[in-house]
């Protein structure tokens, strides 16, 4: 293993991150459909395609100045929208909606660690220009999907886990707890400025890094 130029970097995580971003919001899409929101289906917005779910900012300059600052990448896409007027049980169904898109990282973590692990046995057996590639690219899937699922599941608004938290609420306590959404995004930069983010969501990344390696002998 060597260190990456940034020509390299964008290669090895420009598919994961595209389809990490893309296929959490498809998840929170497709679920809504499932509880009677077509909202997003009507929107075309449950399409694989990631050109449907491009955000200027959030898919492609800030991973791009994260690429060029550090050797991690972090992004996200244009919301799926869900009206939960349409769905049959709106407080209860939401729950699994917000819930979705974190739960589809874990999946994607998860096929990462697969393709991982396939390269390394292609790497081992002398199949270098399979194996090397996929080795790359199966750290970054793997990372990206694990930091956008913790992330989500923290309980602040806008983020899923608050979406998640508000269900679970008496009625009169998620509206005021819900009115904070507004504030959530500066109070998420505070968060990360003071390193009380990275202090929380840290060792729940590696429970679950460790939790991917262990299932999957890597």
């Amino acid at each position: 293993m060597y260190e990456l130029t940034l020509i390299q970097k964008i290669a090895v995580f420009i598919v994961p991150v595209l389809f990490a971003i893309t296929l959490h919001e498809v998840a929170h899409g497709y679920v809504a459909s499932l509880f009677g929101d077509q909202t997003a289906k009507f929107s075309g917005r449950l399409s694989l395609n990631p050109i449907h779910h491009i955000d200027l900012l959030g898919t492609i300059v800030v991973p791009l100045l994260m690429l060029l600052a550090t050797n991690f990448i972090f992004g996200w896409a244009k919301p799926v929208p869900v009206d939960p007027r349409n769905l049959h049980n709106p407080r209860r169904d939401m729950a699994f909606v917000a819930l979705a898109g974190p739960g589809a990282n874990l999946l994607m973590a998860i096929f990462w660690g697969l393709m991982l692990k396939i390269g390394m046995l292609a790497a081992v057996n002398d199949m270098l220009t399979i194996g090397i590639p996929l080795i790359y690219m199966g750290k970054a899937g793997i990372m990206i999907n694990v930091v956008l699922a913790v992330l989500n599941f923290i309980p602040l608004p806008p983020l899923d886990g608050s979406k998640i938290l508000s269900s679970l609420l008496p009625p009169h306590m998620a509206y005021k707890y819900n009115q904070i959404e507004p504030y959530g995004i500066f109070i998420l930069v505070l968060l990360m400025l003071t390193n009380v983010l990275s202090t929380i969501m840290t060792p729940i990344i590696f429970f679950f890094l460790s939790l991917i390696n262990t299932l999957l002998g890597i």
